[in-house]
């Protein structure tokens, strides 16, 4: 995935920012080449769109936390394996806020159940 200012600092760190898909992993909701639009932010919402680092290591994908409490990413197209992040060092860099495939733009909500890896205990 291209990135954007994602090593400056000062006030555009909190300003959202653009990125392109680079693959499939997250097909069919966000084809290969489509542009998102991420909102800096250090948590997320239950089954929240999230642009996450895990152990050094950038992923676009869907944060999910099931009622075991268990969390991980999960790439929408069935052929990438979960990654499950209890245990793990990870963090929210940002939500996904917008969507957009050749001009048509879809904008996505974020749930109301915060979720923030820094305050999140590992059981």
């Amino acid at each position: 995935m291209a990135e954007s200012h994602l090593g400056s600092s000062g006030c555009s760190l909190h300003e959202p920012y653009a990125l392109q898909v680079l693959g499939d992993e997250m097909a069919p909701e966000f084809p290969d080449r489509c542009i998102i639009i991420v909102e800096p932010s250090e948590q997320c919402g239950n089954e929240s769109y999230v642009f996450a680092e895990v152990e050094g290591v950038r992923w676009f994908r869907q944060y999910v936390r099931d009622g075991s409490g268990a969390q991980r990413l999960v790439a929408l197209n069935a052929l990438y394996p979960d990654i499950a992040l209890d245990g793990l060092e990870w963090s929210i860099l940002g939500v996904i806020i917008q969507r957009n495939i050749r001009r048509q733009i879809k904008h996505y909500d974020q749930p109301h159940a915060a979720v923030s890896p820094a305050i999140t205990e590992l059981t």
